[in-house]
């Protein structure tokens, strides 16, 4: 690493930004870029027939790794919690809390400065908040809605869990590193430096063996082998000035899709070989990919236009694209526990929309804080978390 890794990725991001803005698009970090408890019961299934990351929970279908996150299907973990929309304000230094049944904000909750997502651990029991620039997370009961103790975790700007549970993995951003910690106690376990900038999201191959992470600042993608916790491929999107965000794995395990909001669009990365991707145009500020409760379409959020593009898995296609009516900056969010209401953050217009998931029909627009970005719904269906704002298997 650099002798003095937050000032001089401070500068490096300084320029980023410039040159960004200059191409209306805002990183990821906007307006300032700085720089994961319990096991939860296996599931019965049908086990992976190729061998997964040790103490992984069997994946119920090879077919389908989003099998377990059914319309409805509530592990007895979650099953009593209250049904919330949790939204980071990293303007604000806050969390709005919204009744999703009436569209309203029940309670605003004072975190730490800057957080950018709202993360369930791996047992569900605990929603993460990621206080970037404070330097902390802040743990949430979903169970009450009450925020419970802060954690000193530097620059954590997004966490994500290792399938099996053992630890979490901090993307510290600024700080050029990917930690693993201990999923409770958030104590360091061991840092893996990385030589590309800006860390930022990741998801895990169906046998929980690797996972993939995008690089925002430098446009290029780590392959990391989870067990040996060591980065053993790297490679430069083909595209100059690609900014990469959201990764998700597509159902049958094996493609990444990666939303790059500079090259608007999603790059198609085959997850065995991990060779140069391919470009899928979707629309300006391609930023957030969530999967449907069926697992037949990803909905692709994209934040520069005010749209949401919808992927068909069997089609192989793009097959609609949903406007919102007065425009809006649509960036993080995540599916209800129905299945029927896609959540997200208005990053630049402090709101949040709700998105009947049939029609594209926007049902709400909510006033809430300002920079409002990795907001989480919750409860979801699935049987644990791989962190960010909610991905579950």
């Amino acid at each position: 690493m650099l002798p003095s890794p937050r000032t001089t990725a401070a500068a490096l991001l300084a320029g980023v930004l410039v040159a960004a803005l200059t191409a209306c698009a805002g990183d990821e970090g906007r307006p300032a870029q700085s720089r994961t408890e319990a096991a939860a019961p296996t599931e019965p299934g049908r086990a992976d027939p190729s061998p997964g990351l040790p103490g992984m929970p069997p994946v119920l279908d090879p077919k389908d790794i989003y099998a377990a996150d059914r319309a409805g299907k509530l592990a007895p973990a979650v099953k009593d919690f209250p049904s919330r929309v949790y939204v980071p304000n990293n303007g604000s230094h806050t969390v709005s809390v919204i009744d999703p049944s009436t569209y309203k904000v029940i309670e605003t909750l004072p975190v730490g400065n800057q957080p950018q997502h709202v993360v369930p651990s791996w047992d569900m029991k605990t929603l993460w908040v990621n206080n970037n620039l404070g330097d902390s997370l802040t743990a949430i009961d979903p169970a009450t809605g009450k925020i419970g103790r802060t954690v000193k975790v530097s620059d954590p700007y997004n966490l994500y869990f290792t399938p099996n549970g053992k630890y979490a993995v901090v993307m510290a951003s600024m700080d050029r590193e990917l930690v693993f910690r201990d999923p409770k106690t958030m104590e360091r376990a061991k840092t893996v430096p990385v030589s590309c900038a800006g860390v930022n999201h990741a998801d895990f191959t169906a046998d929980g063996r690797y996972f993939i992470v995008s690089c925002e600042f430098s446009g290029e993608l780590l392959k990391v082998d989870t067990e040996k916790m060591k980065v053993v491929g790297q490679q430069k999107l083909p595209m100059k000035g690609a900014m990469p965000q959201d990764v998700k794995l597509s159902p049958d395990g094996k493609t990444f899709y990666i939303a790059d909001m500079m090259a608007h669009g999603v790059w198609v990365l085959d997850a065995e070989k991990f060779t140069t991707p391919k470009l899928l145009p979707t629309g300006k500020g391609c930023h957030g990919l969530y999967i449907s409760r069926d697992s037949r379409r990803m909905y692709v959020t994209n934040r520069n236009e005010g749209s949401i593009s919808v992927f068909d898995f069997a089609a192989d296609k793009l097959t609609e694209k949903w406007h919102l009516p007065d425009g809006g900056s649509p960036d993080m969010g995540g599916v209800s526990a129905d299945g029927k209401v896609l959540w997200l953050s208005g990053r630049y217009d402090a709101e949040v929309y709700a998105i009947d998931t049939t029609s594209g029909k926007q049902l709400a627009r909510i006033p809430v804080g300002d920079g409002p970005h990795g907001l989480a719904v919750y409860p979801q269906p699935g049987r644990y978390s791989l962190g960010h704002t909610g991905v579950f298997r």
